[in-house]
């Protein structure tokens, strides 16, 4: 689906009002938190009130909107001048509505979801627990390469005897956070650099639970945390380091930085994420990751007659606040990638949405979706690298969407509906997570369950670092961070010295996604693709693979340019 994109912005508002902890473009009022600065602590809120972004049409209006938002009962909780969004609190009846209304907003929508992290779903799988001494697989990988499939097919492993990625490279995971005790990923993770811009939520509206118990104090997650799973596995297909343990990523030696946008529960919010994307830009990053889509609304459509007005004003806000965080990191110079979805549909071509708003849950209303008016984000706003996923031997993965509308590239996300846990993608997962899931008991070891699961544990011979676990899943959340490691490793081997970072790298964006393309091996369109996912183009370029599967090893090689 095409989205609008936002004009302008971007080069208007780079000029912050306050510099706060390495992010020009976000400002805070009153006060942060010391572990996620940019997060609202759950006791921040008045009783009654309820949080929302406000988009403004243009800096200028930035004053008379604060008031009006205070004269109606409002405050400012906190800014972000990178794309001109307010985060207020406010009594909730009817709010978007009138402050929509107001000369200079663009439009308003709740702080609620607005993307999920997620696999695919897949079979029972069936594996056997593993705990391996720390020494390296052959041709200098890692234990458990051997069951990294995606490695060879992007002739990542090939590639490393190139370019193993580059220390000054920064790559950004907006996610569910990574686990910094996590052995594979401590020694590339910079803490310093990462953020945490979500605060946990207990239970949902109805009191279901959501992202359960608080776990630290505020509800707010440290920096190099992970409450879900799902930020800590894309993080090690990366960049695993190359340690002689466990597992290695495609980019081992580049440097992580955690940019949390997403609860526990895999759901995200409209501000962390715009936030997360600002941050990076502005902190240097070179590459960043986005295997979530965008909630409660599947599509974000412009002006669905299907919607009822406030619905329609939440999600044009939600698309041009998401198009103008796109724009204003493409023009710092990030690299962007994003995963299609898992619902084996062409983009180009949508079904009717039955599943939105999904949250809160039980408002979902069956409604048709305009292609030409109504996006899936952030993987059809502007610059973004869309990436679809193939099973090992190059298939289109059965839950894979796909289109010659949003397709880039393909990469290795697993199909385990045809194998098992042996056709997923296996990479590190937090221990914790596992043992809430009962795959691994209280004293480290592996359960039945986990077994069955294929869950992987492998010790170190240092005992300081712990040992490192690791699980299968699969989608095309998985796809795009295969696709990610490559742009990190063409950064590294043609980037130049940041002028705007001292000790980074850069590289124009639109560069490395010729890289990727034009070096992406050509995959043809199945012979009898199934009549319920068509694939139109030929082997250059068609709606399953786009330019064709990544190659790393090609990406290397390709002429600069």
């Amino acid at each position: 689906m095409k989205s609008p994109r936002a004009v302008g912005w971007a080069i208007a508002a780079t000029v912050a009002v306050v510099a706060t902890a390495g992010a020009a473009s976000l400002t805070q009022a009153p006060a942060a938190t010391s572990a996620a600065p940019y997060a609202i602590p759950a006791t921040s809120v008045p009783a009654g009130h309820a949080t929302f972004t406000v988009l403004l049409d243009g800096p200028a209006a930035r004053d008379g909107v604060v008031s009006a938002i205070e004269a109606a009962g409002g405050h400012l909780l906190r800014e972000n001048t990178a794309v001109g969004a307010l985060v207020v609190d406010a009594p909730p009846a009817g709010f978007v509505e009138r402050v929509a209304a107001v000369e200079g907003v663009f439009g308003a929508t709740p702080a609620q979801v607005v993307g999920t992290a997620g696999s695919a779903p897949a079979t029972p799988r069936a594996g056997a627990a593993l705990t391996l001494p720390a020494a390296a697989g052959p041709k200098g990988l890692d234990p458990l390469d051997t069951r990294l499939w995606g490695l060879s097919m992007i002739r990542a492993d090939a590639a490393r005897a190139v370019q193993p990625g580059d220390r000054r490279v920064l790559v950004g995971i907006v996610d569910t956070g990574i686990d910094g005790s996590q052995p594979d990923l401590a020694p590339n993770l910079d803490k310093g650099l990462s953020r945490n811009f979500v605060t946990d939520i207990p239970t949902d509206p109805s009191g279901a639970q959501l992202d359960g118990p608080c776990e630290f104090d505020g509800c707010v997650d440290p920096a190099d945390h992970d409450g879900g799973g799902h930020g800590t596995h894309v993080a090690g297909t990366v960049a695993a380091a190359a340690n002689g343990s466990g597992v290695s990523g495609v980019a081992p030696n580049v440097t992580l930085v955690n940019l949390r946008a997403g609860q526990d529960a895999g759901l995200f919010f409209l501000q962390p994420v715009v936030d997360a994307l600002t941050y990076g830009a502005d902190i240097g990053v070179d590459v960043m990751n986005m295997s979530f889509y965008v909630d409660p609304w599947r599509y974000n459509c412009i002006d669905n007659p299907a919607d009822p007005p406030a619905a329609r004003i939440e999600q044009r806000t939600t698309v041009e606040a998401i198009n103008r965080a796109l724009e204003y990191a493409h023009a710092k110079g990030v690299t962007l990638v994003g995963s299609l979805g898992n619902e084996n549909e062409d983009l180009g071509h949508p079904r009717q949405d039955t599943s939105s708003p999904n949250y809160p849950s039980g408002s979902d209303y069956a409604r048709p979706v305009d292609n030409a008016t109504c996006s899936d984000l952030p993987v059809e706003g502007p610059h973004v690298i869309g990436v679809s996923a193939v099973g090992p031997t190059g298939e289109k993965a059965d839950y894979s969407n796909y289109g010659v509308e949003q397709i880039s590239v393909a990469a290795p996300g697993g199909n385990g509906d045809l194998g098992g846990n042996q056709d997923m993608i296996l990479s590190t997962y937090p221990k914790s997570i596992l043992q809430q899931e009962g795959d691994v008991d209280a004293a480290g070891e592996i359960t039945r369950k986990g077994t069955a699961g294929g869950v992987q544990k492998v010790c170190g011979a240092d005992p300081a670092a712990g040992c490192g676990y690791y699980a299968y899943l699969q989608g095309t959340s998985m796809a795009a961070p295969h696709v990610t490691g490559v742009a990190a490793l063409v950064v590294s081997r043609r980037g130049v010295p940041d002028p705007h970072h001292p000790g980074g790298l850069t590289m124009d964006p639109d560069a490395v996604e010729r890289a990727l393309t034009g070096s992406a091996h050509e995959t043809a369109c199945p012979v009898a693709a199934p009549p319920t996912a068509p694939c139109e183009g030929p082997a250059n370029f068609n709606g399953y693979y786009g330019n064709g599967i990544v190659d790393a090893k090609a990406a290397l090689e390709q002429p600069a340019g």
